[in-house]
């Protein structure tokens, strides 16, 4: 077999094989499990909402009074403004 033959012969097979092989990349592997993806997240979320009609209430908070509130907002602010004592920590070890 000379080398033209060979490359005619083999030539569109390996050029339609590299094709195949391009294309194969671009389909999904995991439609299952892409199918579900979040449903995890969602499941979380539901479990940890309480109420999930909560914001349609519009009857005002009972159980703080305007002063209080207004205190703790004021030592919420504060808390940022000067940061917490720190203390030094001694790192003895045992020989």
């Amino acid at each position: 077999m000379t080398n033209a033959l060979f490359s005619t012969r083999f030539g569109g097979a390996m050029s339609a094989l590299a094709c195949a092989a391009l294309l194969s990349a671009c389909t999904s592997t995991t439609p299952v499990l892409d199918a579900s993806f979040g449903d995890a997240v969602r499941q979380a979320r539901a479990a940890q909402t309480l109420n999930p009609n909560a914001s349609a209430n519009r009857d005002p908070v009972l159980g703080i009074d305007g002063q209080a509130g207004a205190a703790a907002q004021e030592r919420y602010q504060e808390s940022f403004k000067a940061p917490p004592k720190t203390f030094e920590i001694i790192n003895a070890t045992a020989n």
